[in-house]
């Protein structure tokens, strides 16, 4: 039984915790998939804060830390302007709200390209300062090399091919990927190169579904599709897509809640009632005894 950090809800502080059982270990998701069959897909979905992680938790296989967040937190314009400190915040909080799921922490771009020795820098540092499980990164068989490097060296790392965000300047934009039988085949031969340099699992993002469905089959490791197909080994969503926390979302995202809707209710519900003086009420202040 190991030890992690819960919030405690009546002080909102984070206190140490035994944790009710084991968290899900690298190997063990990577033998999920057996002679090319995920009897169990895997779920995977991102989180960003303690909290966040704490109510997903239970439901996933991993949570995805990823750099996704300079968008969906800090309304950034793409993912690029990212720091590592950024990843770093995050991922150690994420860990923290967590017990269950692998943590897995998005490596930002800048921080893994330049050289295997800078990569190995920027993934030790995620690993020592957020406890995460093992990082991912952007980038076929140009990175392939690298992946093998921080492999040996005690990192697991997760891929990711296709539509690859950090490179949305090259791509000219999100549109999906493969539909030429060029950049199909790239697709196919870059993440056979990642499962041939150890990847535990690749992300395949944003991609026609013949190609989702080719590079699942080709790879001996899980494929987590994303924009992908239902046929992957597993599949990953932003959470805050999923519970309809923006007004549009890309058109493969299922909109599962619309809590933006019911957020800006509540508070427009507060407003009224600090307006009107109807809150507090007796039971919200202290009164003598």
């Amino acid at each position: 039984m190991s030890t992690t950090f819960q919030l405690d809800t009546a002080t909102s502080r984070a206190h140490p915790t035994p944790a009710p059982m084991k968290r899900l270990t690298i190997p063990a998701v990577r033998q999920r998939k057996i002679d090319g069959v995920t009897a169990q897909p895997v779920v995977m979905l991102t989180a960003y804060t303690a909290r966040q992680a704490q109510l997903l938790d239970a439901h996933c296989d991993l949570l995805l830390v990823g750099d996704s967040l300079g968008q969906v937190i800090y309304g950034l314009p793409s993912s690029i302007p990212v720091t590592l400190d950024l990843m770093v915040a995050h991922g150690a909080a994420v860990v923290r709200g967590s017990y269950h799921a692998a943590v897995i922490v998005d490596m930002p771009f800048g921080s893994y390209e330049a050289s295997k020795e800078q990569a190995f820098a920027s993934a030790a540092r995620l690993l020592k300062e957020t406890g995460c499980d093992a990082v991912k990164l952007e980038g076929g068989a140009a990175m392939a090399e690298t992946v093998a490097f921080l492999i040996a060296r005690g990192i697991p790392v997760m891929g990711h091919v296709g539509l690859t965000p950090q490179a949305v300047n090259v791509l000219g934009g999100y549109n999906a990927r493969g539909r030429s039988a060029e950049e199909a085949d790239k697709i196919l031969s870059d993440a056979r190169a990642l499962a041939d340099a150890g990847a535990f699992a690749i992300v395949v993002e944003g991609v026609v579904e013949p190609i989702a469905v080719a590079v699942t089959r080709a790879v001996p490791c899980p494929v987590i599709g994303i924009g992908a197909s239902a046929q992957c080994d597993g599949q990953v969503l932003v959470t805050e897509d999923m519970l309809g926390m923006f007004e549009r979302v890309p058109r493969f995202v299922k909109v599962y809640a619309n809590l933006g809707d019911t957020i800006a209710q509540t508070a427009a519900q507060f407003a009224a009632d600090v307006r009107t003086r109807a809150f507090p009420e007796q039971a919200q202040t202290y009164q003598p005894k």
